[in-house]
C-alpha cells in the first residue's frame, strides 16, 4: 500500500539558530553565537542602548549563547530590567577602578537618591578629595572607552565562597555557603575585580557610557540616567532631609548590630532576632512620639491640618493612627481622614478616561477641599467613604472639628500643592512616608525600597484585597508611572519625613509572599516575579509571631490591633 507524497525527509544537524524578535523580524547565525551580536544585527545604530533579552518569561544575558532557535523580546535601558543591569553594572564599573587606583579601598554603595544615582562612601579611609574623584571617574571612562569586557565565569558555590573569601568578603562568602537554592554561583570579573552581583550584567564596559560622580556630603553620587531619559543625567539636587533620614537608619542599623542580609540571617540562627523585633519598633515608636510632640508644639493655626502623603505600601495608614494615638497622648484631638475616600466611582473615572486610582485626577478635589473648609469653620459635614468592591462612594460617618481638633489627611497625592491650594495647604504641616531601605545585600549591591514596597504590597492584596501576585504585578506598572508623576516630586515639601522600613521585615515576608510568587504563570511577569524570588532565597525565612500587633508591618500581613481603630468620636456624630 503506497503512502502519499511527504514534505518529512532526513536531515542533519542545523548549524544555524535563528531569533524571532518581538517586532517580526528574524536574524540567523551559526549555534552558539552570542544574543549580543544578533541584538546588535537588529539594531546596528540604537539611539538607546539594548540591555539584555527575554524569552519564554526568562531574561538572558547579552552573553548567552544562542543554541537553539528563540522568540525574544529585546530589554533597553528604557526597561525597569534593563536600568537594573545597567546600575548593577556600573557599580561594577566602580568597584573595578577604586582597585586599581585606591588598592584596599572598601566603597559602600549605601541608597539611592531622587534624581538618579547612588549615595557612595568609602568606608576605611578618609572620603575622596574632589582631585580623587575626578581620577576615578577618568578611570571609569578609560575602562568604558576601551570595551573592556566583563568576564562570568560560574562556579561551584563552595569554590565561589573560597574566592570571595581570599579577598576578605567574608560576609558575602558566608551568605552564598547558606543558601542551599545557589548550587553554582557566576562571578563577574573587570579589571582586578572579582565578585557576585546578585543579577544579570552587560558583557562589557563600553555599554556603560552614561554616569558621572559628584561630590556630596562625606561620600559621592555615582550619577546615572533615569529610565525615562536614558542618555541624558539630570543635575544634582539637594536632597538633605533624605539624607539625613539615611543616615539615621544606619545608626539603627549600628545599634542592632547589623550591616547586611547576612548579618540578619545570623541573627535568626542565633536567636537574637526576637530582640531586632522589638528594638527596630521601639526606634519606630520613638520616632513617631518625636513628630508627635513637634505638633503638639506647633502654633493652633499650624497643626489644624496634617498631610501624610508617600507612594503605595509605606504603611501611612498604619502610621497615621500610632500618630493619632501619641497625638491624644499629649492632649490633642485628632481625627484621621483618607484621601482614597473621595476617589470617584468606577463608572464616573471611565466615563473621564482614567483608567487607576495612582491618577490624582481620579480624586474628587473640589469635593475634598469644600468639605475641609466647611470643617475648619466649625460645620459638621458627612464624610464618604470609598468601597473598593463595588466601586462605589458611600456615606460615612458625620463630622464636627472641635477647636482644638486636627485632621489628619492620609493619601499618596496630600503633600501635591494642588490638594489643598491656597492658606490652607500652606498652613498644613506636611509629613512623607516611606520604606526607605538600607539593609543591602553587601556594601555593592542594594535591596531597592521599591522592593520592599512591591513585596509588602503582594502580600496586602492576597490577604485584604482579593488580588493574586500575578493582577498586583500587573497593577504595579501604573502605581510605579502615577508614583514619579504625582508623588515622588512633592517630596521636598515634606516638613518632616518617616522611614517605615524594618530591618527585619523581608525575613517576615519571605514565607508569606514566596508562595505567591511561585504562583506567577504569565510569561510578561514571570520575570519580574523570578527576579523578586531571587532576591528573597538570599535572605532567611521567619515566622514573626513576635510582631507586635502595632506594627507597621501588621497593616501588611494581618494581625493588627489597629486594623479597625479610630480614635474616640468627641464632636464626631455616629449617624450615617
Amino acid at each position: 500500500m503506497g503512502f502519499p507524497m511527504s514534505k518529512v525527509y532526513p536531515a542533519s544537524p542545523r548549524e544555524t539558530a535563528q531569533v524571532r524578535l518581538s517586532d517580526g523580524r528574524i536574524f540567523e547565525g551559526p549555534v552558539g553565537t552570542p544574543l549580543e551580536e544578533f541584538l546588535q544585527a537588529a539594531y546596528p545604530d540604537a539611539a538607546i542602548p539594548f540591555i539584555a533579552g527575554i524569552t519564554d518569561g526568562k531574561l538572558l544575558e547579552l552573553s548567552t549563547p544562542v543554541e537553539h532557535d528563540l522568540e525574544v523580546r529585546p530589554v533597553f535601558i528604557t526597561d525597569s530590567g534593563g536600568i537594573r543591569i545597567y546600575t548593577r553594572s556600573l557599580v561594577l564599573l566602580l568597584a573595578a577602578a577604586v582597585v586599581e587606583l585606591f588598592p584596599g579601598t572598601k566603597v559602600v554603595v549605601d541608597h539611592s537618591v531622587p534624581f538618579g544615582g547612588y549615595y557612595c562612601w568609602v568606608a576605611n579611609r578618609e572620603p575622596l578629595t574632589p582631585e580623587e574623584l575626578s581620577a576615578l571617574e577618568t578611570k571609569m571612562r578609560e575602562f568604558v572607552r576601551k570595551n573592556a569586557p566583563i568576564h562570568k565565569t560560574v562556579f561551584p558555590a563552595t569554590e565561589a565562597a573560597r574566592i570571595l573569601r581570599a579577598q576578605g568578603k567574608v560576609s558575602k562568602a558566608e551568605l552564598i555557603l547558606s543558601n542551599p537554592h545557589e548550587s553554582r554561583i557566576p562571578l563577574y570579573r573587570l579589571g582586578a575585580v572579582q565578585d557576585y552581583f546578585f543579577g544579570p550584567m552587560v558583557p562589557s564596559a563600553g555599554y556603560l557610557r552614561f554616569f558621572a560622580l559628584s561630590p556630596y556630603h562625606r561620600g559621592f553620587i555615582l550619577r546615572f540616567p533615569r529610565r525615562e531619559r536614558p542618555t541624558e543625567l539630570a543635575p544634582v539636587e539637594d536632597y538633605t532631609a533624605l539624607w539625613q533620614v539615611f543616615e539615621e537608619y544606619g545608626c539603627w542599623l549600628e545599634l542592632l548590630g547589623l550591616q547586611d542580609v547576612s548579618s540578619i540571617n545570623k541573627a535568626i540562627g542565633d536567636g537574637r532576632i526576637r530582640e531586632i523585633i522589638l528594638v527596630s519598633e521601639a526606634l519606630h515608636q520613638e520616632r513617631i512620639v518625636r513628630i508627635a510632640e513637634q505638633i503638639a508644639e506647633l502654633p493652633p493655626n499650624r497643626r489644624r491640618i496634617v498631610l501624610i502623603a508617600g507612594p503605595s505600601a509605606s504603611g501611612k495608614t498604619t502610621f497615621t493612627k500610632r500618630l493619632c494615638i501619641q497625638l491624644i497622648s499629649q492632649g490633642l484631638r485628632p481625627y484621621p481622614i483618607s484621601l482614597d475616600d473621595y476617589f470617584f466611582s468606577r463608572e464616573e473615572m471611565r466615563q473621564r478616561g482614567l483608567n487607576d486610582f495612582d491618577d490624582i485626577r481620579a480624586v474628587d478635589l473640589e469635593l475634598f477641599q469644600r468639605q475641609m473648609e466647611r470643617l475648619l469653620e466649625g460645620e459638621e459635614i458627612q464624610l464618604p467613604r470609598f468601597n473598593f468592591v463595588t466601586g462605589r462612594r458611600e456615606k460615612g460617618p458625620r463630622l464636627r472639628l472641635r477647636r482644638d481638633g486636627i485632621l489628619l489627611v492620609e493619601g499618596i497625592h496630600c503633600l501635591n500643592p494642588t490638594v489643598l491650594p491656597g492658606e490652607i495647604g500652606a498652613r498644613a504641616f506636611k509629613i512623607y512616608v516611606s520604606a526607605l531601605t538600607q539593609l543591602n545585600l553587601d556594601e555593592l549591591n542594594r535591596i531597592p525600597t521599591t522592593d520592599t514596597r512591591l513585596i509588602r504590597r503582594i502580600v496586602r492584596d492576597a490577604a485584604f484585597r482579593g488580588y493574586n501576585a500575578e493582577e498586583t504585578l500587573r497593577m504595579w506598572v501604573n502605581v510605579r508611572r502615577g508614583e514619579k508623576r504625582f508623588v515622588f516630586p512633592y517630596q521636598g515639601r515634606a516638613d518632616v519625613m518617616f522611614n517605615s522600613a524594618l530591618a527585619y521585615e523581608w525575613a517576615v515576608l519571605r514565607p508569606r509572599v514566596e508562595p505567591l510568587l511561585l504562583e506567577v504563570q504569565d510569561p510578561r511577569r514571570r520575570v519580574e516575579a523570578e527576579r523578586l524570588l531571587g532576591l528573597l532565597r538570599w535572605v532567611k525565612g521567619y515566622a514573626g509571631e513576635e510582631v507586635p500587633q502595632i506594627s507597621i508591618l501588621r497593616e501588611f500581613i494581618g494581625g493588627s490591633i489597629l486594623r479597625d481603630y479610630f480614635p474616640s468620636p468627641f464632636e464626631r456624630s455616629l449617624r450615617r
